[in-house]
C-alpha cells in the first residue's frame, strides 16, 4: 500500500502471506480484499512455494528476528537453521537476482544474538555481498520523522553497485535522501571480506553490534549512530483520536485498577540459564497515556490488560484504543482491517504492521533513485 501511494510505477507480480497454525487466514483474506483475487497471492508456507516466485525488479518483505546461525556440512555445503525466514529470502535473491531489495526487521537485529553481538546482521550482509549487492540500512523511529508512533524498525535496502558509489553515510545513502540525519559519536568500519564465507562469519564474527545507520560497498562497512534533523510537522496521539467512541471500549473500575498497576515501576530478581542472578527493573509509565506525545510502539497484545496497551482518558472515563485509531497510528486508512476478521485480530494485525507512511516515503526515494545512472 505504501508503494502504491508513492507511485503508479509499482506493479505487484506476486505476494505471499501465511500465518502458521491458524485455521482461518484473516491477514491473507484482508490482503485479497484490498488487492484483488489473483493466483499471484499465495497463502502457503513460503518454503514450499519458492519455485512459484516470478521474475521481479524489487523484492520487499519483513521477517522475524531469529537465530541466523549457519553450519557447514560435507554433504550439503552451507546450511542455515530451519524455520528461519531469512533463508527463504536468501534463496529467492539467489534465484531471481532482483535489482532492488527492501527489507524490514526489529531494531535488535543489529545487536543479536546477545552471546555474539552483531553476528546475525553480519550474516545477512555477507549473504548479500556474496550475491553482488551493496547495502544501505537505517534504524528509523517513525516518531523522529513526524509520524504518530514511536516505532523503531531497521530498514535494509540492497542494490546492485552504482556508478561512483561511495561509503559516505549521510550523502550517498538511500535513506538519508529523505530521512535527514547527522552523525552521533564515532564512525566505525568493518571489513566483511576478511571472512571466507557465511559459515566463517557465523563461527567467528567478533566485531560487535552494528550501529543505527550504515552502508556496505564491496563487502566493506561504514556505520555510525545518528540523530534526526527532521524539522517538519510532528503528529501526536490526539491527532488520530476518534471523537465518538462506543462505550464497550471503556474500562470498568476493576479493570482500571489492574491496568494502572501494570504501569507502575517494578523490580524483579531474575536468574540466567547458567544460574547468574540479577535485578530486572522497569520504570513507571504514564496512566493514562499522554495524547500530546506520539503513541508508543503498538504490539500484537494491544487491548489486553498489560503494560504495553495504550489507555486514553477523556470525559467519559478511561478506555482502550479503537481499531480505527490503531490503524491510524500505523498510517492505514480507516477500517482497513474491517474485512470480517474478529475485532481482536484487527489489533493483532496492527501490532505486526509497518508505519505505512515510511514506506510511501521510501517509494518516493526509489522512484527517483531508479532514474539515476547505475
Amino acid at each position: 500500500m505504501g508503494l502504491e501511494k508513492a507511485s503508479d510505477m509499482y506493479k505487484f507480480v506476486w505476494a505471499n502471506q501465511w500465518e502458521p497454525g491458524k485455521s482461518t487466514q484473516h491477514a491473507f483474506d484482508c490482503y485479497v480484499k484490498h488487492f484483488g483475487e489473483s493466483e499471484c497471492h499465495v497463502n502457503e508456507d513460503i518454503a514450499k512455494v519458492i519455485e512459484q516466485v516470478p521474475d521481479h525488479d524489487l523484492l520487499v518483505g519483513g521477517f522475524p528476528c531469529q537465530d541466523y546461525s549457519v553450519a557447514g556440512t560435507k554433504a550439503k555445503g552451507i546450511q542455515g537453521k530451519k524455520g528461519v525466514l531469512w533463508w527463504e529470502i536468501d534463496k529467492i535473491v539467489a534465484k531471481k537476482s532482483p535489482k532492488y531489495i527492501l527489507l524490514e526487521n526489529v531494531d535488535r537485529l543489529l545487536k543479536s544474538p546477545s552471546s555474539q553481538r552483531g553476528r546475525d546482521f553480519a550474516i545477512i550482509l555477507k549473504c548479500l555481498a556474496e550475491k553482488g549487492y551493496n547495502v544501505d540500512w537505517m534504524m528509523i523511529n517513525a516518531a523522529d520523522y513526524g509520524h504518530v508512533q514511536r516505532r523503531r524498525r531497521v530498514f535494509i535496502f540492497a542494490h546492485k553497485p552504482r556508478k561512483n558509489e561511495t561509503c559516505e553515510l549521510f550523502k550517498d545513502n538511500f535513506f538519508t535522501k529523505t530521512f535527514s540525519a547527522d552523525v552521533k559519536g564515532k564512525t566505525i568500519e568493518v571489513d566483511l571480506n576478511k571472512y571466507a564465507d557465511i559459515v566463517n562469519v557465523s563461527d567467528t564474527y567478533n566485531q560487535g553490534k552494528f550501529l543505527n545507520i550504515g552502508k556496505m560497498v564491496d563487502g566493506k562497512v561504514v556505520m555510525a549512530d545518528y540523530i534526526s534533523t527532521y524539522q517538519g510537522e510532528k503528529k501526536v496521539l490526539k491527532h488520530v483520536i476518534e471523537k465518538k467512541v462506543d462505550e464497550k471500549f471503556y474500562l470498568k473500575e476493576n479493570q482500571i485498577v489492574l491496568a494502572e498497576k501494570t504501569k507502575q515501576s517494578k523490580k524483579k530478581e531474575r536468574v540466567t540459564a547458567d544460574g547468574f542472578k540479577y535485578n530486572y527493573a522497569e520504570g513507571a509509565m504514564s496512566f493514562p497515556d499522554s495524547i500530546d506525545r506520539p503513541a508508543r510502539t503498538m504490539l500484537t497484545s494491544e487491548t489486553t490488560i498489560n503494560r504495553s496497551t495504550h489507555y486514553i482518558g477523556d470525559d467519559n472515563g478511561i478506555r482502550i484504543l479503537t481499531p480505527v485509531e490503531a490503524e491510524r497510528i500505523n498510517g492505514f486508512p480507516d477500517a482497513w482491517t474491517d474485512t470480517g476478521m474478529p475485532e481482536k485480530f484487527r489489533y493483532f494485525c496492527m501490532g505486526n504492521a509497518l508505519v505505512v507512511n515510511l514506506i510511501e516515503q521510501m517509494g518516493d526515494i526509489l522512484t527517483d533513485y531508479d532514474k539515476e545512472e547505475l
